[in-house]
């Protein structure tokens, strides 16, 4: 089975409670570090990234970003999936191209560009011509910005994600939905279901999965608290 088939089957069939959690590392150490510790896939978040490589988020050019999901991918066994923002204006062939010349076996897609969200029709038809270019390569979760656009109505999640999965997405994320809106977004919703977990604060990735979540990512945060770990450990030296 290769690493795309193997990704894809570690969403399915899994039990309330057991989510697929996908710790997210920044660079190929932090990749090792993971999969050391005995997790099946990994999946890169942007700003994470973004900061490794001295950026803000939303700021690295495509070409960094793909060199840096590259050493990623080049660095462990498991499953890589990318996060590749809203695409960088790339044509859809060219995306799953690229994508694909790193090693990554998934991507992130954004609905929003700009903080503006995009019009649902013609982001599903966007994904649509990604899913026809990568055929089954690609594991592509597609990412719902309306809860981190301040549309707090579930229903308008609802119904990006049905227009997402239709179009031939593989799992959907509505980042920044809050916890009590799962169930009711895991009623509404086929397939996978993405959400974000924060260590040390708010539910627990299996408390998530016991509400609905099929797959668990955590952002930036890893990287966060890595950065916050190493300023403790500079000032005590320096003390």
């Amino acid at each position: 089975m290769n690493r795309a088939r193997t990704f894809r089957s570690l969403h399915h069939g899994r039990m309330p409670g057991d989510p697929l959690v996908l710790p997210g590392p920044w660079d190929a150490a932090s990749a090792r570090v993971f999969e050391e510790a005995g997790f099946p896939a990994l999946a890169t978040p942007s700003a994470g990234v973004a900061a490794s490589l001295g950026y803000e988020d939303g700021e690295t050019p495509a070409g960094e970003m793909f060199a840096a999901v590259a050493r990623i991918v080049r660095a462990v066994g498991v499953p890589v999936s990318a996060d590749a923002e809203d695409g960088y204006g790339l044509p859809p062939g060219e995306l799953v191209e690229r994508l694909l010349e790193t090693g990554a076996v998934g991507c992130n897609l954004e609905d929003s560009a700009d903080g503006v969200l995009k019009d649902p029709h013609e982001h599903a038809d966007w994904l649509a011509e990604v899913r026809a270019a990568a055929g089954d390569e690609l594991f592509v979760n597609a990412r719902i910005d309306t809860f981190l656009r301040g549309v707090a109505d579930p229903a308008r999640a609802i119904e990006r994600a049905a227009l997402y999965v239709a179009a031939g997405a593989d799992c959907v994320y509505p980042i920044g939905a809050p916890a009590d809106v799962l169930p009711l977004l895991r009623a509404g919703i086929q397939g996978p279901l993405n959400m974000v977990a924060r260590p040390g604060e708010g539910p627990s990735p299996a408390e998530l999965g016991a509400l609905g979540a099929t797959r668990i990512t955590f952002g930036p945060g890893l990287q966060r608290r890595s950065v916050q770990a190493l300023r403790e450990i500079a000032a005590g030296i320096a003390s």
